[in-house]
């Protein structure tokens, strides 16, 4: 049996009476954080799973977390090989904007577009987390 991969970038947010401190940046799921999320669900043959994946991680690595704005990307993988999603977080809807515009970024997802069947992107607010 495959078993599921998740892959984050490194990172930490620290929080004090509901600002965030941007520094060493991590995933933070939090009903009240100003934070935008993107979740892309993207659908790929399962022969090309892996190396999707590795293009997305190598993306992050070298371009994404170094950009302004960006909090952290996550990338789970269908045990099927179907799907990657991904769950990644930046400070505002401007930052992934100048993201989008960037050279290397846009020659990244030109790669990940080639790869993929379908990319279904869309932004999201936390409604509620629950935690044991």
């Amino acid at each position: 049996m495959k078993i599921a991969k998740a892959y984050a970038t490194p990172s930490s947010i620290i929080k004090s009476n509901y600002s965030i401190k941007f520094s060493d940046m991590k995933t933070i799921i939090e009903k009240d954080a100003a934070l935008l999320t993107l979740i892309n669900v993207i659908t790929v043959e399962p022969e090309k799973q892996s190396e999707l994946l590795k293009l997305l991680v190598e993306a992050t690595n070298k371009v994404f977390n170094k950009l302004p704005g960006f909090v952290s990307a996550n990338f789970h993988s269908s045990l099927d090989g179907t799907k990657i999603v991904n769950y990644a977080q930046w400070k505002s809807e401007g930052d992934f904007k100048n993201m989008q515009q960037h050279e290397e970024a846009k020659v990244y997802m030109g790669k990940a577009t080639k790869l993929a069947i379908k990319l279904e992107p869309a932004f999201y607010t936390v409604e509620h987390v629950n935690h044991i």
